[in-house]
């Protein structure tokens, strides 16, 4: 398995220290959207403080949290691929306080300093490739609970 990859940790100093000139400090109370599934994609954070659920909708009322993230974690990818939208609903479970990146802004750097661009294009695969091995892991030990349990 993959290990969790934190963004600005990730980045070489340089890069990271360009990449801040960017960051805008927010905060987010608990219990707030911070998106929803299907809106404009354009921004992206890195939490500070906190902790943030990732939901889906699966009934007209009910919605599933499918990843928790906290400190250090990043916040958003939809800003990087079309169709710019987010693809999961975001919620602070708690006063979060994160950096947020304009997206545009963001990528517009990337162009300016391509080796910058490659390093955030590979750790947010990264971060992305262990969220997904994350995620596959929890639905395999759900199918196999809900089997010994006969539901399926």
């Amino acid at each position: 398995m993959t290990k969790a990859i934190k963004l600005l940790t990730a980045l070489p100093q340089a890069q990271r220290e360009r990449l801040m000139e960017l960051a805008k400090e927010v905060s987010f109370p608990e219990d707030s959207r911070i998106f929803e599934p299907g809106g404009t994609a354009d921004r992206f954070w890195v939490i500070r403080s906190g902790a943030v659920h990732l939901d889906q909708q699966v009934t007209s009322r009910q919605r599933v949290t499918v990843a928790s993230l906290g400190a250090g974690d990043m916040l958003g990818w939809s800003w990087l691929f079309p169709p710019y939208e987010w693809d999961f609903g975001a919620v602070a479970f708690s006063n979060v306080r994160a950096y947020e990146f304009d997206g545009p802004s963001v990528l517009a750097l990337c162009v300016e300093d391509p080796l910058l661009g490659l390093s955030l294009v590979r750790t947010v695969a990264e971060i992305l490739a262990h969220r997904l091995e994350t995620t596959r892991g929890k639905l395999m030990d759900q199918y196999a609970i809900r089997r010994r349990s006969g539901l399926i």
